[in-house]
């Protein structure tokens, strides 16, 4: 049986089991004897908490996948909740504010906390992805489609947001089939609704079941990428810096100013664009051409321990995460939140924000952000 064949039919059958415990649990007595109910939630909760810890997190993506196709309302918060009552989630300290239980709606999270607290890295990133999502359609749901967004000119909210689901479905794609080779986004079926009105529910359907696919495979298994990391797991991690950097997007073209973003999720944003920038044509040519042998810059969190050290020279760069104790004296530095710096590396902001603290050379910092425009 092929590996689409095999999903397919796992993703039947899960939303088939989901639609029929939502029945039985919301079933009124007179139809189906309380007992009897119990008995068969009981028994099949049993044998799926005894499942391993990989199937558990496969299922439960799944039934969150199912769950966020549905309009919102008790019948997402009923399948929502299923992964609970089957006992699938991993423990959660009760203490432990930083942390997300997978498979809760990830809009309970309180805010300010850590989008990569939950599980390893690699399905925490899935379940920030499906969060940022719903960030993103929450913003965008019941705005004019054709608001023009200032941050990406010629584009429309329509367009992010098409663009934003383009992306869950492509990286979905390249990973379902395990592609060697590169697959233009424009070549995967998009499923598009016919009204603009129509995509935010369209793309949480798509970072849905993208994140099921994600967390169901190999985080190391092999994968073609635009990127460094020609692997599974780098597809969250990319997906989830464009979905930060989207979110900015919307949230800018409807009149206001972006949301606070998690340091750790930025700062990990800010290193998978830094090693991905020599890898990608547009941006790897013109750092070789910037001249700067030895020149470095350096981009100080303040809301963190943390200091990105970027040394041009051997026709690009290289780069270090480190301390803010780290020595030497920059030809640049920048300091700002690490939300910040992210969206100013993407042009969000610009260098002269008053947002950020700049000193040396600041022609060089102009350079550097022409060159890595993406």
């Amino acid at each position: 049986m092929s590996d689409a064949l095999t999903g397919a039919l796992a993703e039947a059958l899960t939303e088939a089991l989901a639609e029929l415990v939502t029945a039985v649990a919301t079933c009124d007595d007179e139809v189906l004897d309380p007992g009897t109910a119990v008995k068969w939630l009981e028994g099949t909760g049993h044998t799926l908490a005894g499942l391993p810890a990989a199937e558990r997190r496969a299922l439960d993506a799944l039934f969150r996948t199912v769950a966020l196709r549905r309009p919102e309302g008790p019948g997402r918060d009923e399948l929502l909740g299923l992964s609970e009552s089957f006992g699938l989630l991993e423990p959660v300290d009760p203490d432990d504010a930083t942390r997300v239980a997978p498979g809760t709606d990830p809009r309970a999270a309180a805010p300010g906390t850590s989008d990569l607290a939950p599980l390893d890295p690699h399905t925490a990133a899935c379940d920030a992805v499906t969060a940022h999502a719903l960030r993103f359609a929450a913003v965008v749901r019941g705005a004019d489609p054709a608001t023009p967004v200032p941050t990406c000119p010629g584009w429309t909210l329509a367009d992010l947001t098409r663009h934003l689901g383009a992306g869950h479905r492509w990286a979905e794609h390249l990973v379902w089939t395990r592609a060697t080779v590169r697959v233009r986004p424009e070549d995967v079926p998009l499923d598009l609704p016919a009204e603009p009105t129509a995509y935010p529910d369209w793309l949480i359907a798509g970072a849905g079941s993208f994140a099921a696919t994600l967390r169901a495979a190999d985080p190391d298994g092999p994968v073609w990428s635009p990127g460094a990391d020609p692997r599974v797991r780098s597809y969250p991690r990319r997906l989830l810096r464009e979905s930060l950097v989207h979110l900015a997007d919307a949230e800018i073209a409807l009149g206001g100013e972006p949301g606070p973003l998690d340091p750790r999720t930025a700062a990990d944003a800010v290193d998978h664009l830094l090693a991905d920038l020599p890898y990608i044509p547009w941006t790897a040519e013109p750092l070789a051409q910037l001249d700067h042998d030895g020149a470095v810059i350096r981009l100080a969190a303040r809301d963190a321990d943390t200091v990105w050290t970027l040394t041009l020279g051997g026709g690009g760069f290289t780069w270090t995460r480190g301390r803010r104790t780290d020595p030497g004296v920059p030809a640049v530095h920048v300091e700002g939140g690490t939300g910040d710096l992210l969206l100013l590396l993407h042009r969000r902001y610009a260098a002269d924000d008053p947002r950020f603290d700049r000193s040396g050379d600041l022609e060089l910092l102009d350079a550097w952000l022409a060159a890595t425009a993406l």
